[in-house]
C-alpha cells in the first residue's frame, strides 16, 4: 500500500512539474500562438469512461478529484475553447455532465461531474502524429468512497503546492497618488461557471453581465470623478473568496455584485431588478434560494473552498461591521430611487441574503440582480445595448448621490469636532 501511494506521488509530481513548465511557456507567448481545443467526446460505460478533447499543440495537465459532490478537475494551459456546440451537456457513462473555460491568466480548466466515486487512470497528452491532432485524454474507472478519499488527500497534498493567485487579484492600488473614490464592479460567474442560459443556451449570464459592467464601468470613468476596476474584464472564473479581496486589498469605497436572476416555470414568470444587500437571515424564500445558488460558484468550478487559508474564511465568515452595512443598504436605496424612473424593478425591489461576495467588513457592497433570464422581457433588455447604457446612466446617478451624501456627512462630523 505505501509503495503504492508513493509512487502516486511521484507520478502526481512529475505531472504537475511538467504542469507548470506548459503553463509558464503559455504566459510568454502571444495570444495567437494558444493551442485551440476543436473537439471533445466520451466513450465507455458505468464502470470506464474515457474524455478526449483534440487540440492544435502539445498541453500540460493536471488532474485532480473533488468529493460532494463528486468531481474531476482538469488544469490546462490557457486554451481557447472552439468546441462543438452544446458540449458537455450530454454525459455519458460515469460522466453526468462537463463545463470548461478560462479560471486564471494562463490557465483554462476543465470541471467534470462524475455519477460516482472515481479513480483518475490516466491524464495525459498525446502527441500529434499521423495527420491526427494532439489528444488530452482523461481515463476514469469507477471505485468506492473509501478509496476515492485516500487518492483525495494525496491530490489536496499536491494542490497546495501549486495554488496560484489570479491576475486580476494582484494589489494594484493608486489611492496614494488618485484620491477619488474606487468602485469596484464584479460581474458575476465566468470560465466554467456560465450562470444562468436563455435562447436554448446560447445566452449566457456571465456574458450578459460582463457587458453590463463594461458600460458601467465606461460611463463612471466618463465622469471623471471615480477610479474603476473591474473582478474581470474577460471570461475568466474568479473564486468568491478573490472578488472580496479583490475590492479590499484596494481599499474599495463601493462593491457592486452583477448578476442577472432565473426562476423555475413553476414560480411564475416574474420580472424586474432586484438590489440585495448582506443579512445573515434572508428577507424571503427567493432571496435565501438565490444566495445559495449564487455561493455554489466555487463549487461549479471545481474550487475546493477547505483549501482556504484561515485568514480568508475569517473574513468570509465575520459580519459586516455596523458603519459599512448602514452605507450599504443607503447605496441600496439610493439604487432602487434612481433605477425606478427608466428600469424595471422587481415588485420587492429591496432584499438581503447571505451572499459570500457582500461580506467584506469594510467596504460598502450590493449585488444586483439585472432581471430575469427566464422571463421574455426581462431576456429581451438584458441583451439590449440600449437598455444597458439607460440603466447604467440611472446607477451612475445613484454613485454620485452616495458619494456626495458622505462627503457631506464626513465634511459635518470634522466641522462638528
Amino acid at each position: 500500500m505505501a509503495g503504492r501511494f508513493a509512487t502516486a506521488i511521484c507520478a502526481g509530481l512529475l505531472t504537475l512539474a511538467g504542469f507548470s513548465q506548459a503553463m509558464a511557456q503559455a504566459r510568454e507567448s502571444a495570444p495567437a500562438a494558444l493551442p485551440v481545443a476543436t473537439d471533445i467526446r466520451l466513450a465507455g460505460d458505468d464502470s470506464q469512461t474515457r474524455l478526449v478533447m483534440d487540440v492544435t499543440a502539445s498541453i500540460g495537465v493536471r488532474a485532480f478529484t473533488l468529493a460532494d459532490p463528486y468531481r474531476v478537475v482538469v488544469d490546462i494551459p490557457q486554451t481557447v475553447f472552439q468546441l462543438p456546440q452544446k458540449s458537455g451537456e450530454r454525459g455519458r457513462g460515469l460522466v453526468k455532465a462537463f463545463r470548461y473555460g478560462l479560471v486564471m491568466a494562463g490557465g483554462s480548466r476543465i470541471v467534470i461531474d462524475v455519477t460516482k466515486p472515481v479513480r483518475i487512470e490516466k491524464a495525459t497528452v498525446l502527441e500529434a502524429r499521423g495527420g491526427e491532432p494532439a489528444r488530452l485524454v482523461i481515463d476514469l474507472s469507477a471505485t468506492d468512497r473509501e478509496a476515492f478519499m485516500r487518492h483525495l488527500a494525496l491530490d489536496r497534498s499536491a494542490m497546495r503546492t501549486s495554488v496560484a493567485v489570479p491576475a486580476a487579484t494582484r494589489p494594484q492600488d493608486k489611492r496614494n497618488s488618485d484620491p477619488r473614490p474606487l468602485i469596484v464592479i464584479d460581474p458575476g460567474h465566468g470560465g466554467p461557471d456560465t450562470g444562468t442560459k436563455a435562447g436554448g443556451g446560447e445566452i449566457m449570464e456571465k456574458n450578459v453581465v460582463l457587458d453590463f459592467s463594461l458600460t458601467l464601468r465606461d460611463q463612471l470613468e466618463k465622469t471623471g470623478r471615480y477610479r474603476v476596476a473591474l473582478t474581470r474584464t474577460d471570461d475568466t472564473f474568479i473564486p468568491l473568496n478573490e472578488r472580496v479581496r479583490f475590492a479590499r486589498q484596494r481599499q474599495a469605497e463601493l462593491f457592486i455584485s452583477v448578476h442577472a436572476d432565473a426562476l423555475p416555470k413553476s414560480e411564475g414568470d416574474v420580472q424586474g431588478a432586484t438590489i440585495y444587500t448582506l443579512s445573515d437571515t434572508a428577507s424571503d424564500a427567493e432571496a435565501a434560494k438565490l444566495a445559495e445558488d449564487e455561493n455554489r460558484s466555487d463549487v461549479i468550478a471545481g474550487i475546493d473552498l477547505a483549501q482556504e487559508p484561515d485568514d480568508v474564511a475569517d473574513i468570509l465568515l465575520d459580519l459586516a461591521h455596523r458603519e459599512t452595512k448602514t452605507f450599504s443598504h443607503a447605496f441600496a436605496r439610493l439604487l432602487v430611487g434612481e433605477m425606478k424612473s427608466s428600469v424595471r424593478l422587481h415588485k420587492k425591489p429591496l432584499k438581503s441574503a447571505g451572499f459570500v461576495v457582500l461580506k467584506a467588513p469594510d467596504v460598502p457592497s450590493v449585488l444586483i440582480e439585472l432581471g430575469y433570464m427566464t422571463n421574455r422581457q426581462d431576456l429581451k433588455l438584458l441583451t439590449s445595448e440600449a437598455w444597458r447604457g439607460r440603466a447604467a446612466q440611472t446607477m451612475v446617478r445613484a454613485v454620485d448621490h452616495f458619494f456626495r451624501t458622505r462627503i457631506a456627512g464626513a465634511e459635518a462630523s470634522a466641522g462638528r469636532r
